[in-house]
Parts: structure tokens; C-alpha cells; sequence
């Protein structure tokens, strides 16, 4: 099975650069499945309804999110009646809407998504770990699942490196959102798990980290904030991962998604 993941999308940019270029890439690759991480799509903060299903219907089949999670209030309303849009798994208990879901996949195969949000230099939330692991243990790959894909919203490398070595064999994927800069460290593990510390966003990267860039330098420069930070609206970019698994759910192939805009272009190398 063929997966591809996108990293966080960043304001109208990011969505624009998902519309343009995402349905291309699921047709030229043949991707069986497809999932974004929205949690910064609407205004750089949160997902609105409409931004949610935009994503959709340029060939998402899932929508995570991160810390910005419920940004915007309408959010509350959309994620407890809609099952392809997930929230941290870790979240409070009286958090609306699910962290984990089995979906079925074009080709039927059934891809189970977690979404988790890490500790280090985060606000304070429930264990990730503990979360993750429950979840990946009530629905195991090659049984229950033949795909499972881990999308950890984290600050830190460090943290996302052990959560795909705690995942390693019980994973298809475990993939970094959060800090909008794609790694170079793609790799699979000794036990069939796929890692990249962070995915990168969708959004133009003539920014800081997807907001225009007086902003940010006028606070490191004074430290004084002078005015709202605002997204950047260049030529956008689409960073992330793609995967190839077995029959058994684990990875066989893992290789960085960049296309368009400023940032050097990276594309899986299939056999179509």
C-alpha cells in the first residue's frame, strides 16, 4: 500500500499549495491513502468547517490536527460529528472528538491514524506515550489493521525519535508536525517502522517558519511584540513523507514529499 502524509498546512498559502499540487500527486503516485495535518490552515490557527472540507476535496482522506486543535470554536461542533477529522489522542477525556480511527483505504485495506501531541516544551497534556500505545495495542497491524500511521505534534526531535522507536514494529509510519521545518533523517527501523522527525509544512517558506518575517524579527531583535503575526501568502510549497508497506503493515519504503515554491524538490522514486 502506498501512503502519503503532508505536514502542517499553513494559512490560505498552505491551502492553495495543497489544492494545487495534491491531487497530481495522488493520481502520478497512486497513493491509496492520503493524510494532511490541518492544524494550522485557517489563519495559521486551527481549522474552520469549510478549510476542513477544502482539504478533503483536494484528496485528503484524513485531517489531523496538533495544539492549535480548538483555535477555532467551530471546531468544537465539527470534530464530534466528523469522523475523518482527528485531535490529539491525548487529550483531556472531555475533549470532543477522537484521536485514533480505522479508515478504509481506496483499495479497502484498513489504515488505522493516530494523532498525538508531545510534552517536551509543550503545554501540559496527558501521557503520549501511554495513549499511543493503547491505541496501537487494541487495533494490531496484520491483524486488525494492515496499515497504522503516527502523527506526533511535537517541539522536540528527541521526543519524536523515541516515540517511533516505542512504535517500532507495531507502525507502518510515525512522522514529526509542529515545527513546519522538513528533516532529512527519513528512515526505516530495525523493526519495519518508517520515522521522520518532522514532515514540514505546506505554506511558503520565503517566511519564518510560514508567518511573513518582519514580525519574528522585530521580536528577537527587540523583544518587544509591535503587532499580530500574519501568514505568509507567496508561492507555496507541499512538504511531507511517502510510504510503501507490506502485507504485514510495515514500511518497505520511506522517501520526503517537497514540491513547488522556494524549497528544493524531493519526490518518491516508485515504479509506476
Amino acid at each position: 500500500m502506498r501512503i502519503l502524509f503532508l505536514g502542517d498546512v499553513m494559512g490560505r498559502c498552505g491551502r492553495e499549495g495543497v489544492s494545487r499540487y495534491l491531487p497530481d500527486l495522488r493520481r502520478d503516485y497512486q497513493f491509496d491513502f492520503v493524510i494532511v495535518n490541518g492544524e494550522n490552515a485557517s489563519h495559521g490557527r486551527g481549522l474552520t468547517e469549510k478549510h476542513y472540507r477544502d482539504l478533503l476535496e483536494a484528496g485528503a482522506d484524513v485531517v489531523t490536527l496538533g495544539d492549535h486543535a480548538f483555535d477555532q470554536r467551530e471546531t468544537l461542533g465539527v470534530i464530534a460529528r466528523e469522523e475523518t477529522l482527528l485531535r490529539p489522542i491525548n487529550m483531556t477525556n472531555s475533549a470532543p472528538g477522537r484521536g485514533s480511527m480505522m479508515y478504509e483505504s481506496q483499495g479497502g485495506q484498513r489504515v488505522l491514524v493516530i494523532n498525538a501531541l508531545g510534552r517536551v516544551f509543550m503545554n501540559p497534556i496527558n501521557d503520549p506515550f501511554a495513549a499511543v500505545d493503547e491505541a496501537l495495542n487494541g487495533c494490531p497491524m496484520g491483524d486488525v489493521a494492515d496499515a497504522a500511521i503516527v502523527d506526533f505534534h511535537a517541539e522536540a526531535t528527541s521526543e519524536m525519535q523515541g516515540m517511533g522507536h516505542f512504535c517500532d514494529g507495531r507502525a507502518s509510519l510515525v512522522v514529526g508536525t509542529h515545527t513546519h521545518i522538513p528533516t532529512a533523517d527519513h528512515r526505516v527501523l530495525a523493526g519495519g517502522t518508517a520515522i521522520m522527525s518532522d514532515a514540514g509544512m505546506c505554506g511558503d517558506y520565503d517566511s519564518v517558519i510560514g508567518m511573513q518575517a518582519e514580525e519574528p524579527v522585530n521580536r528577537f531583535t527587540t523583544g518587544i511584540p509591535k503587532e499580530r503575526f500574519t501568514p505568509a501568502e507567496g508561492n507555496p510549497s507541499v512538504c511531507g513523507v511517502a510510504i510503501e508497506t507490506n502485507g504485514a503493515g510495515l514500511c518497505t519504503y520511506v522517501a520526503p514529499v517537497r514540491v513547488g515554491g522556494s524549497i528544493s524538490e524531493a519526490l518518491p522514486e516508485y515504479d509506476c
